[in-house]
């Protein structure tokens, strides 16, 4: 059975001081949002309130709890393998850690609702830079990932990192969910590139990004070197068909 029912996955650990919040601003929203939280055995006691939530509000709330922390792509994975598995058509990407606003998930699901994208974008990078509380640093870093992705793939999308997006669900049916590989910020861009060459049309939405102010960042090195190269993975792989 298809549900009409947006469904919102959120990845946590160690989000304790913010889950609460974003699940009832979520919850609050005129389009009747479900949630899907993916925790990976936080030892704060993230899936313990969550657990909370969805005895108040059954049906809305879905909790899949991880042993151990096993990473930001394969959550979303996870995520996506449920959200098929009981119907959704709607399934969107968002941050537990509130540098999502959740008023915005209407006007990001809004474009895939009436046909206009398969794949809509929370951008940072449409009307200008709109990104509060980071430093510039971190700003090169993230505004430097989308010229250096656009350049090497020739995708048009100027926020490639963003994780606050929604999908249709024909978008996943598409891509060999089986076949991702990235487990970082690349994951983004990995599935924007396989969307992009299946066809499918993707479109920004503007948003205002603010930087977490509870909790820790989980952006590493290693992140950005894996992001780094996949880029390129992605490149070869294309040319030779074999995406």
């Amino acid at each position: 059975m298809q549900s009409q029912h947006p469904l919102v996955i959120i990845p946590t650990f160690n989000e304790a001081e913010n889950i609460s919040s974003v699940i009832e601003q979520v919850l609050s929203l005129a389009l009747s949002f479900h949630i899907l939280v993916v925790d990976d055995g936080s030892p704060d006691g993230t899936a313990d309130l969550v657990k909370d939530l969805v005895n108040r509000h059954p049906g809305r709330i879905h909790l899949l709890r991880r042993e151990g922390k096993q990473g930001l792509g394969t959550a979303y994975l996870a995520g996506f393998r449920f959200a098929l598995e009981n119907g959704y058509n709607l399934v969107c990407e968002m941050d537990a850690d509130m540098s999502h606003n959740p008023a915005d998930l209407e006007r990001i699901v809004a474009p895939v609702i009436r046909g206009d994208a398969d794949l809509a974008i929370g951008s940072r990078y449409i009307n200008g830079v709109r990104i509060i509380n980071w430093p510039l640093s971190r700003l090169m870093l993230s505004y430097g990932a989308g010229m250096y992705t656009r350049a090497i793939t020739g995708i048009q999308i100027k926020d490639v990192t963003a994780g606050f997006k929604c999908f249709h669900r024909r978008v996943l049916e598409a891509i060999n969910l089986d076949a991702v590989r990235s487990n970082g910020y690349s994951f983004q861009i990995e599935l924007n590139f396989k969307a992009w060459k299946k066809g499918f049309k993707l479109v920004e939405v503007p948003i205002i990004f603010t930087e977490r102010t509870e909790g820790r960042s989980k952006m590493s090195k290693a992140i950005v070197r894996e992001a780094a190269w996949k880029v390129w993975e992605l490149r070869i792989r294309s040319i030779f068909g074999r995406l």
